[in-house]
């Protein structure tokens, strides 16, 4: 009975990610088999024969890259600073609370905050400029462009980075410290030998959690990139909006099934190593 009444608890959820989250998934990428008369095909996977379509997903993939790491470490060092401060005390609550709240803040109205506020003609870039004597779009307009996604996308990352990498941060006990100087290990010793490898899957966990999510990110890309598709989910959007009719929405679906297979890969290595990392959070 006990059973039973989990596994009841868990339907609300399981009907929810199987409508919102599996069944157009796999719409999606049955798409990408059918022609425009609806039957079974491969010609859609000749999109792949497209040179732009690769360099759309090597610009997601640096970018998703670079913003998890970057996103990485400013991240740990965030947690290591947060575990000198009280769990219970004011600035661990705001901390919490904000990086809960922008961990979420994306989309639309992230890049509309960043355009008025380090835009062409945004109030900070005016004052750089004109007080400072610091231009900002002096080598062209970046903020508009796949390079000029890293600040924004940095803007979620760190945040996410917090919520999932303190607990391992946490999970340090500190008799571990006192035992390594014990046997005569320096501060050195003990982060080289105990802290680094019993903290290294908690952190490769969460740098794959990052690179997903950067990965996918689409929003926050299509607002500030209006013209051109640079990365995949543009890409994917510029197929289903085209001009050309069906034969593009079937070649959306081939790209999604790309996008499909990355991120099963980056969650399967995510999943082994959330495994390994639990071992020394219990």
């Amino acid at each position: 009975m006990r059973r039973i009444s989990s596994a009841l608890g868990l339907m609300p959820f399981a009907v929810y990610i199987l409508l919102f989250l599996a069944l157009p998934t796999l719409l999606a990428v049955a798409s990408g088999f059918t022609n425009k008369a609806g039957r079974f095909t491969l010609e859609n996977f000749s999109v792949y024969q497209n040179p732009v379509v690769w360099q759309t997903f090597w610009s997601s993939t640096w970018l998703s890259l670079l913003t998890a790491v970057l996103g990485a470490v400013i991240g740990a060092l965030a947690c290591w600073a947060l575990t000198g401060v009280k769990k219970d005390g004011w600035i661990r609550r705001m901390m919490d609370a904000a990086s809960s709240v922008l961990a979420q803040f994306g989309g639309v109205m992230l890049a509309f905050a960043f355009m008025v506020s380090i835009g062409m003609q945004a109030f900070i870039t005016v004052f750089l400029r004109d007080k400072m004597g610091v231009d900002l779009y002096a080598n062209g307009n970046w903020l508009y462009t796949v390079p000029g996604l890293v600040l924004p996308y940095l803007y979620f990352q760190v945040p996410l980075m917090i919520i999932t990498f303190l607990p391992a941060m946490e999970g340090l006990r500190p008799q571990w410290a006192e035992a390594a100087a014990t046997l005569g290990g320096t501060r050195r010793t003990y982060w080289t030998k105990v802290g680094f490898p019993v903290l290294a899957p908690s952190f490769l966990g969460a740098l794959l959690l990052l690179f997903a999510n950067a990965f996918s990110s689409y929003a926050t890309a299509a607002a500030l990139i209006s013209q051109g598709s640079q990365i995949v989910p543009l890409q994917v959007r510029a197929a289903l909006i085209g001009e050309t009719g069906a034969s593009n929405a079937n070649s959306a679906g081939v790209l999604a099934l790309g996008m499909v297979v990355v991120m099963a890969i980056v969650m399967v290595v995510y999943s082994l190593l959330m495994k390994k990392a639990a071992r020394w959070q219990r």
